[in-house]
């Protein structure tokens, strides 16, 4: 069984974030491990463990579970306890029609100095230097904040939080390929592409450029999930 610590998140103290809660803070740092791939589908999470390592009593963990179990980020097995969901085929295929569905709008109706496009040149700019430097999974995280940017081109702050939640799920079937190279190199470069025609005010060829390139992503991945997942 694969148990997974989060050493590196800072124990909660007793006064909340900005006005959050304990279990909102709590499950925003589970949630940034997911994010940030630290936290891979199938990881156990040990109660007790986590508990120490958080500072947080069994029941404001629980609270969380249930939070994050509900949003479709984690999975209770009765007797075995609480896992990272594993994406099914399903969910994969829907969650990169509604990529198309919203990111494609986005970018289709953007405008080329929109204060997003600066964040999209920023996310290009980090997954480049990451691919230099071998740090795949941080190519992974530039990439999610690459699509994200897309989606604020829409101006559109219910839509980019339903987003947030899509990214999260986006981050779990990453995690499914065990080799983050051989997922995140081949759009390193498209990227790059489709940010260049957006700068350039050809929105149209920015989005058909982006429908080709998620519908590329998800027989990619579809493919590569057959191969990793028996049966």
């Amino acid at each position: 069984m694969k148990q997974t610590k989060l050493v590196s998140i800072e124990p909660t103290s007793g006064t909340a974030e900005a006005g959050q809660t304990v279990t909102e803070v709590t499950a925003a740092r589970i949630r940034e491990r997911v994010i940030s791939g630290t936290l891979s589908p199938g990881s156990h999470l040990s109660e007790a463990n986590l508990c120490e390592e958080l500072q947080v009593s069994r029941n404001t963990l629980r609270e969380v579970f249930r939070l994050l179990t509900k949003e479709g980020v984690l999975r209770h097995e009765a007797n075995r306890g609480v896992f990272v969901t594993t994406p099914s085929i399903s969910t994969i295929i829907d969650i990169f029609h509604i990529r198309r569905l919203i990111e494609c709008s986005a970018l289709s109706g953007a405008h080329h100095r929109h204060p997003s496009v600066g964040k999209m040149r920023a996310a290009v700019d980090e997954a480049v230097r990451h691919r230099d430097l071998g740090e795949w999974l941080d190519v992974g995280s530039a990439d999610i904040a690459f699509h994200a940017a897309i989606v604020e081109l829409a101006d559109s702050p219910r839509l980019s939080a339903f987003y947030a939640q899509i990214s999260l799920e986006l981050r779990l079937v990453f995690g499914l390929i065990r080799d983050p190279e051989y997922l995140h190199a081949p759009y390193v470069g498209q990227n790059a592409t489709i940010l260049s025609h957006l700068e350039e005010g050809a929105t149209a060829s920015a989005a058909e450029a982006l429908e080709k390139y998620l519908y590329q992503a998800e027989r990619f991945i579809l493919a590569a999930y057959s191969r990793a997942i028996p049966g």
